[in-house]
């Protein structure tokens, strides 16, 4: 049996389809030890042995022991992602035995009142890991969630479920770009705060004295949120001098 330094081997254990591309994968428990809003590498094996792989943000929390979970979107030319697509239960995979990302609770200034979990696409992975961890203290936590179509908003039984056991504490906005949708915010993330229309639907002002900001998804709503945030008095994170604002790029 071939071994793979840095990775176990594991079965998928279940594959569930949202839409045409985005996928979650469930695979079995490995030795893996992780802080919740972290991510972990998933590869697969080509014909010759090499192990093609990349990473992926855990969906699930760390105290869950039916296995790992992984929210992911095909590239249809990509080396692994499609591949991912056409596992089925009993299949083996590699899943990477160290985790990496600041997304976590690590890094909430403990005078943070109102966090901002903010994402596109697949980026809500490690935001629904931090909140089924029961991770996050602040008073208010605020869990945006932008993508194209209606039909990419994934995880709607888990979200809502989360806002039953928030009891107050969590709000959820979705935003559609491309298509109006009842009860949805529409365009973009930065825009709607730049409006001031997201703020508006939460009932939450942004303020460098008691907001904190996390973002996770693509470059570009990345770097253009950042300046929003700035706008609005918000300062990048850094380790000596603090802030508000930390990110996760996605590729």
């Amino acid at each position: 049996m071939s071994s793979h330094t840095g990775y176990h081997r594991a079965q998928v254990v279940e594959r569930v389809d949202w839409t045409d591309e985005l996928f979650s994968l469930r695979v079995s428990h490995t030795p893996l030890d992780f802080v919740a809003g972290q991510f972990t590498k998933l590869g697969l094996e080509t014909a010759d042995g090499e192990l093609i792989s990349r990473a992926y943000s855990l969906v699930n929390a760390p105290d869950t022991q039916n296995g790992h979970e992984f929210l992911i979107t095909t590239v249809p030319q990509g080396k692994l992602s499609p591949s991912l697509q056409a596992l089925v239960a009993g299949d083996s995979i590699w899943v990477g035995d160290s985790a990496h990302g600041d997304l976590t609770r690590a890094f909430v200034p403990e005078q943070t009142q109102d966090l901002w979990l903010l994402a596109t696409g697949t980026g809500i992975g490690p935001f629904l890991s931090l909140l089924q961890g029961r991770q996050l203290a602040p008073r208010r936590i605020i869990l945006v969630h932008g993508v194209r179509f209606a039909r990419d908003l994934a995880y709607q039984a888990l979200i809502h479920k989360l806002l039953n056991e928030y009891q107050g504490q969590l709000s959820y906005h979705p935003v559609v770009s491309r298509e109006p949708v009842e009860n949805t915010l529409q365009g973009r993330i930065p825009a709607l705060i730049d409006s001031a229309a997201l703020q508006d639907a939460a009932g939450v002002r942004m303020s460098p004295q008691h907001s904190f900001a996390m973002l996770c998804g693509n470059p570009d709503m990345i770097k253009d949120t950042i300046k929003s945030l700035q706008n609005q008095g918000l300062e990048r994170y850094r380790q000596a001098t603090g802030g508000n604002i930390i990110h996760e790029r996605y590729w």
